[in-house]
């Protein structure tokens, strides 16, 4: 009785091990890397995968253990719903088989694919929704899975389910603070700058209505202009430094990108790099704006190029610094976009006397480089 009770408190252990090494990490796609790790060590499996759906017949995510890059590459994309995947999607039920291949659900594998045999596979569930399988394979210890594998499986799934719920919240609640501190920006831009870009525009009419009958008073109102031009300039650009994100003063322009493109590398299936050469000490204005425009081209290649690969570099040479962004995606027409930020990107670019070039071409990718003047 004794064993037995040793036995199980280790099992609970382990289990209480993963799931708090699965509540640790905040990201999605990095909640269901630590899941397939720990299932596999756990349980003693060659192969681990975890598949979470999309709404098109494929898996919007999709992480394994125990297959290389190179074997990955070779296999090709991303599984569809098909098979005993899509099987146990559709019944959310556990399966447990001695040889896979033999199920009457099995189809087929790409060529490059390894063979499995023992097969263990569990729903991670969230009441009646199904967030997606985890399933193990070619169990290391003979004899395959057993009814207690399957059922410590099962326990595990369900703890992991609390986790990566809670991964989505975060992601969520981070992108609904995003657009607040958006919404916030565009608040303050109005505040600061509208009343004052509105009196510069009746100065200008002004003068134009007086440039003919009244040169002189023209004149008045023209230097009423340059002045009031120059005052609004100085106040957006209080506005930048006030909006001026706090990592930027912890860590400065490089740093605070750096972990930007980090974080974004791991929400994402892209791979996402980033260099920099050493930079000198930085405008506050150029700094923010730099960053923010970073930001949208990263938000443009994520969200609608469908890239694989996108860079980030920057640099600084001969008193200018400069920003690229490269993506290897599906690219466009610069001259028929009208979204995807580039105006806003431009003036910010602009606004600290830089300039901004967009290459792109459909089927080519997209580079966005920025040169600022420092």
């Amino acid at each position: 009785m004794g064993a037995v009770t040793t036995d199980r408190d280790e099992i609970l252990q382990a289990v209480s091990s993963a799931v708090l090494a699965v509540t640790r990490h905040l990201s999605v796609r990095e909640v269901l890397q630590v899941i397939v790790r720990s299932a596999q060590r756990l349980l003693d499996a060659r192969y681990a995968a975890l598949g979470v759906p999309d709404d098109d017949g494929s898996f919007a995510e999709f992480v394994a253990e125990g297959i290389t890059g190179k074997q990955w590459d070779a296999i090709g994309p991303l599984p569809r719903q098909h098979g005993m995947l899509g099987a146990m999607l559709r019944e959310a039920a556990p399966a447990r088989l001695p040889d896979l291949r033999a199920d009457p659900r099995f189809e087929y594998w790409p060529k490059a694919h390894p063979v499995m045999k023992d097969f263990l596979g569990v729903p991670i569930r969230d009441g009646e929704q199904v967030l997606g399988i985890i399933f193990l394979a070619n169990k290391r210890t003979p004899g395959g899975f057993t009814q207690e594998d399957q059922d410590l499986l099962t326990l595990f799934a369900a703890h992991a389910a609390i986790a990566l719920t809670n991964a989505r919240l975060y992601e969520r609640g981070r992108e609904l603070a995003m657009l607040e501190e958006r919404n916030r920006m565009a608040r303050e831009l109005h505040d600061a700058v509208t009343q004052k870009l509105f009196s510069l525009r009746l100065t200008a009419q002004a003068a134009g209505a007086l440039l003919e009958k009244a040169p002189d008073q023209a004149a008045v109102e023209l230097e009423r202009v340059h002045r009031l031009a120059g005052e609004a300039l100085a106040e957006l650009r209080a506005v930048i430094v006030e909006l001026r994100p706090a990592e930027l003063d912890r860590h400065g322009l490089a740093e605070t990108l750096r972990k930007h493109v980090r974080m974004l590398d791991r929400l994402h299936p892209s791979e996402i790099t980033f260099e920099c050469a050493e930079l000198p000490p930085l405008d506050s204005a150029v700094e923010v704006a730099v960053l923010r425009v970073a930001q949208e081209a990263l938000h443009n290649a994520l969200r609608h190029s469908g890239a694989a690969r996108v860079s980030v570099h920057l640099s600084f040479e001969d008193g200018r610094l400069a920003l690229t962004v490269v993506d290897d995606g599906r690219g466009f027409d610069p001259a028929e976009s009208r979204g995807l930020g580039l105006v806003s990107m431009r003036d910010r670019a602009e606004s600290v006397g830089g300039i901004m070039a967009v290459g792109s071409a459909r089927g080519e990718g997209t580079t966005v480089h920025v040169e600022v003047g420092v």
